[in-house]
């Protein structure tokens, strides 16, 4: 399996060396990727009901700005996107701002994409909460052929481009999309058009049912699990923001190394190839943040 961190992208602060300190350490410290999140607007909760747990007081760099400035104080780690909401963006600018920090980091990038669930960002964005599942398999299929062609037309129901193209086009002229998510709709859209998945669960009974299910809709769609990387995240304490929920004051305290163990073993056991450590909701300071890294490598690097 490869590891990778997640950016404590809301707790990380605004200070660019801070920023700098910590890709470059987790990159020193062997870790194979590092995942940004994307939110570019936040809500009021007590103006909207939102389901998800962020809201106007989390901070969120602009993932494309960001993994722009990783590629030039990095060498090898991969960026991955954990995930871009898609469809509240523009296609032909998204493969754009994708392809260019492809092309700055050397082809290091993994596009990671999703529907999001924050209908008060979209309305922000000027984009259909409502169509957005129907919407995200358009845009796939116009990224690749975006970031494959110098020229293409294309006449879909959302997005229209005659004769024109990007330029410059990814390295390789390709990007790998990722999806997560753990509806069954979505579930089954990454079986059939995904490179990956970012599995949002635990890998318990539920969990492992979930991944049955998924492999059944691999087969279904005439693919192979071979083809199809999972990434699994692992919180260093008892966070349930991957389930959706507020961070509550009794999950804060650290797990130990060896319930971590346990985890990545379990996830080993489900088919994931990659894990990514998990640090934030402790009310770490940039520095705590990095040592925690440290302390997780350790224990993967121990199995």
């Amino acid at each position: 399996m490869k590891v990778g961190t997640i950016f404590p992208i809301t707790e990380i602060g605004t200070d660019p060396i801070a920023i700098r300190d910590y890709g470059q350490a987790v990159e020193d410290l062997g870790y194979d990727h590092v995942v940004v999140f994307d939110h570019v607007l936040g809500a009021d909760p007590t103006k909207h009901e939102l389901w998800g747990p962020y809201t106007h007081e989390y901070q969120f760099h602009e993932p494309f700005v960001l993994m722009g400035y990783l590629a030039a104080i990095t060498t090898k780690i991969e960026l991955a996107t954990g995930i871009i909401i898609a469809p509240q963006r523009q296609t032909a600018l998204l493969a754009k701002q994708a392809a260019e920090v492809d092309v700055l980091s050397g082809g290091r990038l993994r596009l990671g994409l999703g529907i999001g669930w924050n209908q008060v960002e979209y309305a922000g964005l000027g984009q259909d909460f409502k169509t957005r599942g129907k919407r995200v398999e358009e845009q796939i299929e116009l990224l690749r052929l975006l970031w494959s062609n110098d020229l293409l037309t294309f006449d879909g129901k959302w997005d229209q481009i005659v004769d024109a193209g990007i330029n410059p086009l990814p390295v390789g002229q390709s990007i790998p999309i990722w999806m997560g998510g753990w509806a069954d709709a979505m579930v089954q859209r990454i079986a059939r058009l995904g490179d990956g998945w970012f599995a949002f669960f635990k890998p318990d009974d539920a969990g492992k049912r979930t991944m049955d299910k998924f492999y059944g809709y691999v087969e279904a769609a005439g693919r192979k699990p071979a083809d199809i990387g999972v990434e699994a995240w692992i919180t260093l304490n008892n966070a349930q923001v991957l389930a959706g929920w507020e961070q509550k004051p009794e999950d804060k305290p650290e797990r130990s190394p060896d319930e971590w163990c346990e985890e990545m073993n379990a996830w080993k056991d489900l088919g994931a190839t990659h894990l990514g450590c998990w640090t934030m909701y402790a009310d770490f300071t940039p520095d705590q943040h990095i040592d925690a890294a440290r302390r997780f490598k350790e224990a993967f690097d121990g199995l």
